[in-house]
């Protein structure tokens, strides 16, 4: 079984099937990239692996535990615990610092305030944001903003992160500074990446590149 291992899932708004059986598995440490037209099924399939939606039918695994199987208490701190989001729009508390956000998953997953702190600052050393620690999101460049959320959903060590649209609020230098860290990340720590993109660049980047058209993988 694959880090990733979704089986046959189908999921409908209303009249409206948007995911219709697709099968996805992802090897620990692959970077995949998803394309597709607007409203192809990108980014339901991204709630899906990433715990935030049910499918209506099928199966999905994480790092060989079937999401099915977790109440919700359970599932939300598996999500915690195994997956980091990184989004178009960097969903930063624009009332605290740098290093206080990227602390916050830490925080929420019961890890003592110092614990949290020592490895926010960590990841804000690897990330050259160290002088921003202090700052809030208003004072950040977008991309500085960006790479802030890409430490936020490392903080807690998680099996995957799921990215969608990452760098579709960037300028094209910030843009391919951050296609390159997702790859640099996988290269010294393992990490795992299903990017939902219409960048191109960054899709041809991934090991692999999977093309949603009509709610199927083409």
């Amino acid at each position: 079984m694959g880090m990733i291992q979704a089986t046959s899932i189908y999921k409908s708004y209303g009249d409206v099937q948007v995911i219709k059986g697709i099968d996805l598995k992802v090897d620990a440490g692959e970077v995949v990239s998803i394309v597709g037209a607007s409203g192809a099924g990108k980014s339901t399939l991204l709630q899906i692996l990433g715990t935030i939606e049910k499918p209506d039918k099928g199966h999905v695994a994480i790092d060989n535990q079937f999401i099915e199987n977790l109440n919700n208490k359970s599932l939300s701190a598996f999500r915690n615990n195994k997956i980091g989001f990184v989004f178009q729009f960097h969903h930063l508390f624009p009332e605290f610092t740098a290093l206080e956000n990227i602390c916050i998953p830490a925080l929420i997953g019961g890890k003592p305030k110092a614990a949290a702190t020592k490895k926010a600052q960590e990841l804000l050393r690897f990330f050259s944001l160290t002088a921003r620690a202090d700052h809030k999101p208003a004072a950040l460049s977008g991309g500085e903003q960006q790479r802030v959320a890409v430490a936020r959903a490392l903080i807690n060590n998680p099996a995957v992160v799921l990215a969608d649209e990452p760098s579709g609020n960037l300028d094209s230098k910030s843009a391919q500074e951050l296609h390159q860290l997702f790859f640099q990340l996988r290269d010294e720590f393992g990490q795992t990446f299903v990017i939902v993109t219409h960048n191109q660049e960054l899709a041809q980047m991934a090991d692999r590149k999977l093309t949603i058209v009509d709610g199927r993988f083409t």
